[in-house]
């Protein structure tokens, strides 16, 4: 079995046990440039050709401009034109605003919220009711950490949300994936990749979580895995 055949298969795994899919569905793939988001418009692209729920895909990218300099999406564009996929680029003002309200604090989930709304609001104006993210396992097990240990809460982002103001639901197809995964078959298609333009790039609270998920991982095994089933089994925020 293929790389693309694995991971196809766990994405499919993932649209089938939450139902993220429906026949007719509009879905906008959220694109940063990164290996994620590049593997998940991939592998959705080549989902079309035989998934039971007929869908159609528009890739969607929000340019933060960081530092005021417009990032160049040239390859991914070109990408999406080679695979018939729509793709919208939409410069923004977004970094520079969420520095500017942040007032001297970290910036970052400020951006992030920001971020998520234009990126819906961009989606209904394509016509999409679905919006695709390409968060996976370790980012689960991430967050679930950062939960824990920021707020003292034990949660996760669900797989699938229906935001019922925006007419939208958003799903989350690589959740059974790790990043390891993704990054060896981004690399081994040969996909455009936009390397991230931002100041704190690696030096955020995710970051400090990724680490922490290694460092227990050497001791006690796969973490990420330990976390996921722990989501599932319990079925927390309706994994």
């Amino acid at each position: 079995m293929s790389k693309k055949q694995e991971l196809l298969g766990l994405l499919r795994a993932a649209i089938d046990r939450y139902g993220m899919l429906q026949d007719g569905d509009r879905v906008a793939v959220g694109v940063s440039g990164g290996k994620d988001s590049m593997v998940l418009l991939s592998l959705l692209s080549e989902l079309r050709r035989f998934s039971p729920a007929a869908f159609s895909l528009t890739a969607i990218t929000l340019d933060p401009a960081f530092n005021g300099v417009e990032t160049d999406f040239s390859t991914v564009a070109a990408w999406c034109d080679a695979h018939e996929v729509p793709y919208i680029l939409k410069r923004t003002r977004l970094a520079e605003t969420a520095v500017e309200r942040s007032a001297g604090k970290p910036p970052c989930s400020l951006c992030a919220k920001m971020r998520r709304g234009v990126l819906h609001r961009t989606a209904v104006e394509a016509g999409c009711n679905v919006v695709a993210l390409g968060h996976h396992k370790d980012d689960a097990a991430e967050t679930v950490l950062m939960n824990l240990l920021e707020g003292s809460r034990f949660t996760c982002f669900a797989p699938v949300t229906d935001l019922d103001r925006r007419g939208l639901r958003l799903i989350r197809p690589m959740i059974f994936m790790t990043e390891r995964e993704i990054a060896d078959f981004a690399a081994a298609a040969s996909l455009p990749i936009v390397t991230s333009r931002c100041p704190v790039d690696g030096h955020t609270h995710r970051q400090k979580a990724k680490e922490l998920v290694a460092a227990l991982s050497a001791e006690y095994g796969d973490v990420s895995e330990k976390l996921v089933h722990a989501l599932c089994a319990d079925h927390i925020h309706h994994w």
